[in-house]
């Protein structure tokens, strides 16, 4: 078994865009962040993710400045509209509006105004629609980048990221997380441009015809921002706490999915459905309480703009009965008031939305943050033929720097040799190897191979020397050919089954329904555990290492099928450095040395026969295990 730690256990009067709410991305087990990070920071970081897209972007710019132009021509050609009625119904061939430029209005302004407003808002939908379809096709190839470094940055990382981390956690960051940026980026990004430049118009028009009425239409703005802050403090906490819990909820899911033959053999079915209950109920309440809030926006941002209505009305009603405006004009600021308030409510929902695609983008950042493998060493060669001698000196191992597991171990196994390694559950045993293939760096000491410090060789030409058979045998989705083949790519059909007759599993291949060509479920689970195992020594075969590593091979074999198969790790390992970590002593007894590992010390060395002849643990553990007793 690994000694490595167990891993730690979601308007009128304009076309306008309708206010939408971004789902949060999941995040997955560990303590629920209730604060934000540096928002512009973060979406600064995302601005750099588009490279290319940025000129796509500015013509999106450009357009919903258009977009925004015309949608506030729309109140003005509504106050022409209107004095152009007033006009014909009074039985005047003119209008003389002064404060309307101070220029004739011609009983044709109708119909000239009605055809202006059908293209302001035909136009409207066209640019809208064009908008949409290019930032569409921009948030999809940026979502493809992050996706791609992200993806990029795990095939970098240590082995200690993932053997600290819920795989559920980091397939959520991928999925779900990005997913909340993509939507931030299609949906809101326009928003926000349409907002700010509708804001900033709006604004300069009513000053420009009536600075009265103006002042009168501000006189809510207050009470948007004041209650934008207050909503958005409370959701952006509330916000990271559904997250939390969905995150949660995911990580059960995942570890009942993956351990669903555990839940049924111990009859956990009921505990696991109140666990799901348990965590499903905190995310409705987590998610009732969100939405809640944000729920308040809306009708408050309602009530705020009937007091600007209201404001409009009465300030124009006051003015026009002393003739200082017209009625079309008031008509107008009645709509630039609600166009002026409903682009803040939009801000103020996009906000929200932006909160949430925060969150997960800071989430997807600190995997990208992680540190990655060391760096080759500068100098570093390849591995190029290596002959195999491997020696350990003085070497000193912790996962965590408090908790040695490894202290002081030396061993030499020459070119060609067979090293088995045997002790107890975490002794250190599989430590060793993994120091080997480099996994981990070690904390003191050295170890070398052909005499040079394996820091010096290459990270990719040293793993290349190695093949490694662990106790559960991985496989991938695809067919039987195509996991054999993961170990040496581009080998032929002769090679495949010649690596698979020496691993002794071209018998229990065959009796497949289609024999190399069978597709294969996620991690082989279509098959036993033992044909899974024979795949895995198969694809190590077809590797052709120089290294081998065989961490408890043959534990998920039965005994027949370990008699058919050892005969082949023998023709296997005939010429190769080999590490075998068993707990069966059968399987090492034709090994040239046995290291007995204890506490992280080498307590015991020798030949099988040698040790046997000791009064020591080996030979405890040779009597134990005749005794019908494995340890």
């Amino acid at each position: 078994m690994s000694d490595r730690p167990a891993s730690l256990t979601a308007v009128p009067g304009m076309p306008g865009r309708g206010p939408g709410l971004g789902g949060p991305g999941a995040q997955m087990r560990g303590a629920p962040r209730v604060r934000p990070h540096d928002l512009w920071h973060t979406v600064g970081r995302i601005w750099s993710y588009f490279g290319g897209e940025r000129g796509r972007i500015l013509l999106v710019a450009g357009f919903v400045l258009l977009d925004s132009a015309l949608g506030m021509a729309v109140p003005y050609l509504i106050g022409r509209g209107i004095d152009a009625i007033a006009a014909i119904d009074s039985g005047h061939v003119t209008l003389v509006a002064s404060v309307l430029g101070g220029a004739s209005i011609p009983a044709g302004a109708l119909a000239i105004a009605a055809f202006a407003l059908l293209a302001a808002y035909l136009g409207g939908a066209f640019l809208q629609t064009i908008e949409g379809w290019i930032m569409a096709g921009v948030s999809q190839r940026m979502v493809r980048n992050v996706r791609e470094g992200f993806f990029d940055k795990m095939q970098q990382l240590p082995l200690a990221f993932f053997d600290t981390r819920p795989h559920g956690d980091i397939m959520s960051r991928l999925t779900n997380d990005v997913d909340a940026v993509s939507t931030t980026v299609s949906q809101s990004s326009v928003q926000l441009m349409s907002g700010f430049m509708v804001v900033a118009g709006t604004l300069s028009i009513m000053f420009i015809l009536n600075p009265v009425m103006a002042v009168a239409s501000l006189l809510p703005v207050p009470l948007v921002f004041a209650l934008t802050a207050t909503i958005s403090r409370r959701t952006r906490a509330l916000f990271m706490a559904q997250q939390t819990a969905l995150g949660t909820l995911n990580g059960h899911i995942e570890e009942t999915v993956t351990g669903i033959q555990a839940v049924k053999a111990f009859g956990r079915e009921p505990q696991s459905r109140a666990s799901f209950a348990r965590i499903n109920e905190r995310l409705r309440r987590d998610g009732t309480r969100a939405q809640i809030w944000t729920g308040f926006l809306m009708p408050m941002m309602n009530v705020i703009g009937n007091l600007a209505f209201a404001a409009v009305a009465v300030t124009g009603g006051f003015m026009a009965v002393r003739g200082l405006i017209s009625v079309g004009l008031i008509a107008t600021f009645i709509s630039y008031s609600r166009q002026f308030v409903r682009p803040l409510n939009d801000i103020a929902n996009t906000w929200n939305t932006l909160m949430s695609a925060v969150a997960g983008a800071e989430r997807v950042f600190e995997v990208l943050d992680e540190k990655e493998e060391p760096a080759d060493a500068e100098g570093a060669r390849e591995l190029d033929k290596p002959r195999g001698q491997v020696e350990f000196r003085d070497v000193s191992f912790g996962y965590r720097p408090d908790v040695p597991v490894l202290r002081d171990v030396s061993l030499e196994a020459p070119a060609g040799s067979v090293t088995a390694i045997v002790g107890r559950t975490g002794a250190g045993k599989t430590t060793i190897v993994n120091l080997l293939c480099r996994f981990y760096e070690v904390s003191r000491g050295a170890i070398l191979i052909d005499g040079t410090d394996i820091r010096m060789y290459t990270r990719a030409t040293l793993r290349r020397a190695f093949a490694v058979v662990l106790q559960d045998g991985w496989l991938f989705s695809g067919t039987v050919r195509d996991n054999i083949l993961y170990g040496r790519p581009g080998a032929s059909e002769a090679d495949i089954r010649h690596a698979a007759a020496l691993a002794g599993a071209d018998h229990a291949i065959e009796r497949l329904p289609r024999g190399y060509d069978t597709e294969l479920v996620e991690s082989g689970a279509n098959l036993s555990q033992g044909q899974r195992q024979l795949i895995a020594i198969a694809r190590a075969a077809l590797a052709t290492p120089t290294l081998l590593v065989l961490d408890e091979a043959t534990s998920s074999v039965d005994a027949r099928t370990e008699l058919r198969i050892q005969q082949g790790m023998i023709e296997l390992m005939k010429g190769r450095t080999s590490f075998i970590i068993a707990h069966r002593l059968s399987t090492i007894r034709d090994a040239d040395t046995v290291l007995v590992v204890d506490a992280g010390r080498i307590v015991e060395r020798g030949s099988p026969e040698e040790l046997a002849a000791r009064d020591g643990y080996f030979r405890k553990l040779s009597e134990t295990q005749r005794g019908g007793i494995e340890i």
